[in-house]
């Protein structure tokens, strides 16, 4: 694979697009405006995948010999550029955005997002918790800035409460992963929450974040927002959640977060598609 697409890790920005995609759905909208959030979205994922490879130039040096930059197919400072000018790209599809909408905000979220995505790639990914925590707020950025991108009311209000899911949903299953990796990220001297605070504590923070979540789920229904389709789908993917909070509140082994994982990230591609089945 061409080492400029293999750096951006082309299947998490597909995933992240998938949010302003879902936004856009249940919107019923196609404009020009959701056109340039895709594409920021593409840019700035891109642009914080390849600043992560940077930074993690020595680790993957060991762990990763393959990715693009150990393996001498880029060099450090090309992918530096790179992340750069994709981080650029980003901000000024932010900026025709705002201009287009004379709505600032999205064009701020981007900034925000330039700022957090390198962060998170030079320090934040060490930090126990604050790592997890920005990771899901990130995904649930994307929700509100195709809502914010879109501009009505209505659609600002729904696409929070997306990415509020969304965030909650991420972050669970973040800690869920940590657990799993345990074993790894203690031979290579990582700080992860499991390793700090201990795998139990862990799993009742990720079991209340799981359980949160299945709380606000029927609420979109309630308030008129989604159809009865909507509560016929999300309740398949609440079962699966619920199910998820019980095995690794039982058991932290990393068979089960490894099982835990898989299962909620089910859960959430089930929900997206309630969320997409339930605004018609």
């Amino acid at each position: 694979m061409n080492p400029y697409i293999e750096i951006i890790r082309p299947g998490n920005v597909i995933m992240a697009m998938i949010a302003i995609i879902l936004v856009a759905i249940v919107a019923h909208s196609i404009s020009v405006p959701i056109i340039l959030a895709m594409l920021a979205v593409f840019f700035e994922i891109s642009a914080g995948n390849v600043i992560n490879d940077y930074f993690d130039y020595k680790i993957d040096l060991i762990n990763k010999p393959e990715r693009p930059i150990p393996s001498g197919r880029m060099g450090l400072k090309t992918a530096r550029n790179y992340a750069y000018i994709l981080f650029l790209c980003g901000t000024i599809c932010g900026f025709l955005i705002s201009y287009l909408t004379n709505n600032w905000i999205p064009f701020i979220i981007v900034l925000v997002a330039d700022i957090l995505l390198y962060l998170y790639a030079y320090k934040l990914k060490s930090t126990p918790l604050i790592g997890n925590l920005t990771v899901g707020f990130m995904t649930g950025l994307c929700f509100a800035f195709g809502g914010f991108s879109i501009g009505t009311p209505q659609m600002i209000y729904t696409s929070i409460f997306l990415g509020f899911f969304a965030f909650v949903m991420t972050t669970a299953r973040e800690i869920t992963k940590d657990i799993e990796d345990i074993e790894g990220d203690k031979a290579e001297g990582a700080r992860t929450f499991p390793i700090l605070y201990g795998t139990k504590v862990s799993a009742i923070i990720t079991f209340i974040l799981i359980i949160l979540d299945c709380i606000l789920c029927p609420l979109l229904y309630f308030q008129h927002i989604f159809n009865i389709f909507y509560l016929a789908i999300i309740a398949i993917a609440v079962v699966l959640f619920v199910y998820s909070a019980i095995l690794i509140i039982k058991n932290q082994d990393v068979e089960t977060a490894a099982k835990v994982s898989k299962y909620l990230k089910i859960g959430m591609l089930i929900a997206f598609v309630s969320f997409a089945v339930g605004s018609f």
